[in-house]
């Protein structure tokens, strides 16, 4: 996607959101239009900013308003109605909508009359028990928002920023630093290099030949709301969302100290300043040299610095402090994946269910360009409401595949559905016409306040139909939004293994699911796993990135992912759990 349209689409996100405070309902004609038109944007291949107002209001999904204000924030640089809606509801109203049980409306009524705007207001309304005496909500509502607030900040950190909020934040403003005159390198460090599922800040490294040209260009970046403080060589600033991010100036010859020191946690990196001790050496963010002499012994890259430590390369994911550098000592460091070992993506959506947003063709079209060996269609099935599609439809649409696969010898297309798991463990549709797809993904797509008892049979259930290939999402979550499914994760692994069942490490930041404790401990119970997109378009297929990178963070064994494997291999396994 075009750099402009990524910018313009996190800037209609925020409209849609701003929109849903100011007019107290999520679903006001303003921000459907908002949330609508952030999805024409994101599939549009064409750059945003060399199309006029009449050719934009001309894209499906863009009307004629919003149109305007694309064009008004490509021309100035701002979008007035945001810049107002922004004064008027400050980033800790954005976090108070991330608290399941709190809407538009109920928002409007704790600023309006207990002047509650953030979290810290609400976790001292909860601690006074003021809430229960405003309209509408009682006692029970609020020891409902006080388990919410309690869950979300037991699995999210609710005080975080969720990576699908900063991910994009920070990609966007090390692109707009990368163009900056005289700028040799620039990247994001810390956390969110270690692809953390929240994160405290962002962490921008640069080097360059003229920090003060790179110091004035934080300044005016358009994700800033303002600037806490700026020096030569650094800028500490808060964008529009809250998010702190520390931008760097560091000398390009300490460019690998500098991304290992910014990189690690606090622990990773103690042990790399006790391995560096044990050697008579001092490592900090310019380099490893010598105590006595000062003599630099490694700076420029991360390798040349491991290496002087004896160590192999440790990934950015990893560099937690658990281990990860007594295995790189010993080069008993797990052969992790990359995104050149994907050769296929098995959960994906067209337009043929309602939240798709690409066609048929284009989304295999896409599959075909970036090389896939194999490549699923897993429309929604027909249980779940509105976006479900019925048997005849899948009939049809199976046809219809199996004719486009006849001219696409390099890239095997299976015919798939996401099948919807009810509470019972059911499926959609009749078995007889399971059997006949070639991929199935069964996910959990409601009923979340099952007890963990009856979520952990649901799944299971669906797990021992033979028709099943992986689970989807295994606990629902989205992060900062909404907390999983609880159920025996022990349990729900060890019938993965015994049913031959996948589980999916969901590809979408905004869900990260399985999550890495879990992934961890299938690791442990001898599980295979498959990286999806989940893409309901065809630019999200590149959200590949980021479920390898989740793979990565943890320790799953490459050769444990199935599309790793070869087509031949891939094809043969996936024909196994029918036969049981």
């Amino acid at each position: 996607m075009p750099r402009t349209n990524e910018e313009v689409k996190r800037l209609l996100d925020e409209l849609a959101t701003l929109t849903e405070l100011d007019e107290k309902s999520p679903q006001a004609f303003r921000v459907r239009a908002y949330q609508n038109a952030s999805r024409a944007v994101g599939t549009l291949a064409k750059d945003v900013a060399d199309m006029s107002a009449n050719e934009l209001a001309n894209v499906k999904g863009i009307g004629k308003s919003t149109a305007a204000k694309i064009r008004e924030y490509v021309d100035s640089g701002t979008i007035g109605k945001l810049d107002a809606l922004r004064d008027k509801h400050p980033p800790g109203k954005l976090e108070l909508l991330r608290v399941p049980g709190l809407g538009p409306k109920s928002v409007a009524l704790l600023e309006s009359v207990l002047g509650i705007t953030d979290l810290d207001g609400l976790r001292s309304a909860l601690d006074e028990g003021s809430l229960k005496d405003l309209p509408g909500m009682g006692e029970k509502t609020e020891q409902n928002i006080r388990q919410a607030l309690k869950r979300l900040g037991e699995t999210s950190h609710i005080d975080r920023a969720p990576i699908a909020m900063a991910m994009p934040i920070a990609e966007q403003i090390v692109a707009r630093l990368s163009e900056v005159e005289g700028v040799q390198r620039c990247t994001y460090a810390g956390s969110l290099r270690r692809f953390r599922e929240t994160i405290g800040d962002i962490d921008i490294l640069v080097t360059t030949e003229d920090p003060a040209a790179v110091m004035a260009a934080v300044a005016d970046l358009p994700q800033v709301r303002s600037v806490m403080a700026q020096g030569d060589t650094k800028a500490s600033v808060v964008t529009h969302d809250g998010i702190g991010v520390d931008v760097r100036v560091v000398p390009d010859e300490s460019w690998g100290a500098a991304l290992i020191y910014f990189t690690g946690s606090k622990a990773h990196n103690i042990e790399l300043r006790q391995r560096a001790i044990e050697r008579g050496w001092i490592l900090n963010e310019y380099e490893l040299a010598e105590t006595e002499t000062e003599g630099v012994i490694a700076q420029r890259t991360e390798e040349e610095v491991h290496a002087a430590l004896g160590l192999e390369w440790i990934a950015p994911e990893l560099r937690e402090g658990s281990g990860e550098v007594e295995a790189a000592a010993d080069g008993d460091l797990v052969d992790l994946v990359t995104v050149d070992d994907i050769r296929g993506d098995l959960h994906d959506h067209t337009d043929y269910s309602g939240d798709g947003r690409s066609s048929f063709t284009d989304m295999i079209a896409a599959a075909a360009t970036r090389g896939l060996e194999y490549f699923a269609i897993t429309d929604h099935a027909e249980n779940l409401r509105i976006n479900g599609i019925s048997k005849a439809a899948m009939k049809e649409q199976r046809t219809k595949l199996r004719k486009v696969g006849e001219k696409l010898p390099d890239t095997q297309l299976l015919h798939g559905a996401e099948l919807n798991i009810a509470p019972d463990g059911s499926l959609d549709y009749d078995p007889e016409f399971l059997l006949t797809f070639d991929w199935l993904v069964a996910s959990v797509h409601s009923h979340f306040n099952l007890s963990a008892a009856e979520q952990t049979e649901r799944l299971i259930t669906a797990m021992r139909n033979p028709a099943v290939h992986v689970i989807g999402h295994l606990s629902g979550r989205r992060i900062g939004k909404r907390p999983g499914i609880e159920f025996d994760v022990d349990r729900v692994l060890e019938v993965a293994v015994a049913t031959g069942t996948a589980i999916e490490l969901n590809s979408n930041l905004d869900r990260l699911d399985a999550s890495v404790e879990v992934a961890r401990l299938g690791v442990e119970a001898g599980v295979t796993f498959v990286i999806s997109t989940d893409a309901h378009s065809t630019d999200e297929l590149d959200y590949v990135e980021y479920g390898v990178r989740q793979a990565r963070r943890a320790g799953i064994p490459k050769a444990t992912i199935a599309n790793t494997w070869d087509r031949d291999r891939f094809i043969e396994w996936a024909g196994q759990k029918k036969l049981g």
